[in-house]
């Protein structure tokens, strides 16, 4: 169907044109007729023409991550949508959006060819001012996206340094100790041996060992440093009094292990031999500084094998992207991930017992959950109180994020999660952290990303639905 020239000059997009050029378009466009929820062209498809509603309405919406979300809901005559950089020397070969119709439509219709031509003729410094200002904005925005993800991988791994490091050196140190008390040991041994052990005295102080390292093992009442140092001078005395002549390097040892001067009577009545005893307490000491030092041990190395769960729950490598996600241990990795950043933060949990699973992508809202206790974090500076609370409807389950920093500041409260709106200094944020956590939250899970705040602190709330829309 033609279209008339009253139509074209009609449209804001062509009103001021010169009459010839007015003509020009009507030459050589046309008028589309749809009816309502008509597809007029989908994204990915040749970009031939630019589409101008003249009446009716029109919904754009682009395909994210297997979501579609809507860009423009209109029924403004003369909004346009297609081709819309056909004069680019970055033109798009096909359509990046899907246009619909949302009730019976009439569209005026250029070729992308005619609209290119159109645009270089009337505006050819125009084009090129444009043209590189959409390829700069994009390079700036996609520059910044890398660098706030390499920021944060960045923070992420000194801290996972750091906090592997610390068990490591840990072990490092307890198996250096360990080599020379085992050292000790047969020492202590060999001097057993010279004084003509028989097999039954060799029993009973095997059996003495064993009974000093289960008595170790067992929990003990935590002492004050004086009841600490009363403990250890008994001891000395009573290992003095029996021949031991090094008694104050092995009191703080066996005190430490539980042991008491009660305890040096029973080894002596259960062994009775005439043994030396110098040898034979230093060997029961060994005994248990090895004990202790494999325990240290093990201890450091689960601590490294938490934290390298706490990873692999925080990445999720190795489970399906989209599933019935538990949030509490997503919000437990993170909080490990982060414990260097949080070391002088005291974190307080609330969590319900009884919180729902919901569908979503694990290691998209661990995204979430690091922007936001990161953020708190430099809200409060390095000390102050974080809480994260959970609690669930009927309808959605709630992850609520609460600091007792200074607030958010009034001039950047509506534009908080629009992209490069920061309120740390130059140099320190790039804006995107909030904005990636808003973007994830609502297109990606269909929830909300809201908060409040004031001079007492800051609650971000995040509500996941229980069930995928």
């Amino acid at each position: 169907m033609a279209v008339e020239l009253d139509e074209v000059r009609s449209l804001f997009l062509f009103a001021e044109l010169a009459a010839e050029d007015q003509q020009w378009v009507a030459e050589r466009s046309d008028v589309r007729v749809y009816d309502g929820d008509v597809v007029v062209f989908a994204e990915g498809e040749p970009s031939d023409a630019l589409y101008v509603l003249l009446d009716g309405g029109l919904l754009l919406s682009k395909s994210t991550d297997g979501e579609d979300v809507v860009l423009n809901d209109s029924t403004h005559r003369g909004s346009y949508a297609g081709a819309v950089r056909a004069f680019t020397r970055s033109r798009d070969p096909n359509y990046q959006t899907t246009l619909r119709t949302t009730r019976p439509s009439r569209f005026l219709r250029l070729p992308a060819d005619d609209f290119a031509d159109l645009v270089h003729r009337q505006c050819p410094m125009a084009v090129h001012l444009l043209d590189g200002i959409y390829e700069g904005v994009r390079a700036t925005e996609s520059t910044m996206r890398q660098r706030q993800h390499l920021v944060q991988l960045g923070q992420l791994s000194a801290t996972l340094a750091h906090e592997l490091n610390n068990p490591a050196a840990a072990a490092v140190r307890a198996t250096e100790q360990l080599r020379s008390r085992v050292a000790g040991m047969r020492s202590k041994l060999k001097l057993l041996a010279e004084g003509g052990l028989s097999p039954e005295l060799v029993s009973r102080l095997v059996g003495t060992q064993e009974a000093a390292v289960e008595r170790s093992r067992k929990p003990r009442t935590e002492l004050s440093a004086l009841a600490e140092s009363d403990l250890e001078d008994a001891l000395a005395d009573r290992l003095e009094e029996v021949g031991v002549s090094h008694a104050y390097e092995f009191a703080p040892v066996f005190a430490a292990a539980g042991m008491d001067a009660d305890w040096v009577d029973e080894v002596v009545e259960q062994v009775d031999s005439g043994l030396e005893w110098d040898a034979a307490f230093g060997w029961l000491r060994y005994s248990l500084e090895t004990e202790a030092l494999m325990d240290e041990i093990e201890e450091a190395t689960t601590r490294i094998s938490s934290l390298v769960g706490a990873v692999k729950q925080y990445s999720h490598l190795d489970q399906a992207r989209h599933q019935d996600v538990e949030l509490k241990p997503g919000l437990e990795s993170t909080l490990v991930m982060l414990a260097r950043k949080l070391s002088g933060i005291e974190v307080r949990r609330e969590y319900d017992p009884d919180l729902p699973r919901v569908p979503g992508y694990p290691a998209e809202l661990n995204q979430v959950w690091t922007n936001l206790i990161d953020n708190a974090a430099d809200a409060m500076d390095g000390s102050g109180v974080l809480t994260l609370r959970t609690r669930a409807d009927d309808d959605a389950v709630y992850v609520e994020i609460t600091d007792d920093g200074p607030g958010i500041p009034e001039a950047v409260r509506e534009q908080l999660f629009e992209p490069f709106v920061t309120t740390k200094p130059a140099g320190q944020g790039s804006g995107l952290g909030l904005e990636n956590a808003h973007r994830i939250v609502r297109r990606r899970h269909g929830g909300e990303l809201t908060y409040t705040t004031g001079a007492g602190g800051t609650t971000f709330c995040v509500k996941l639905p229980r069930r995928r829309a």
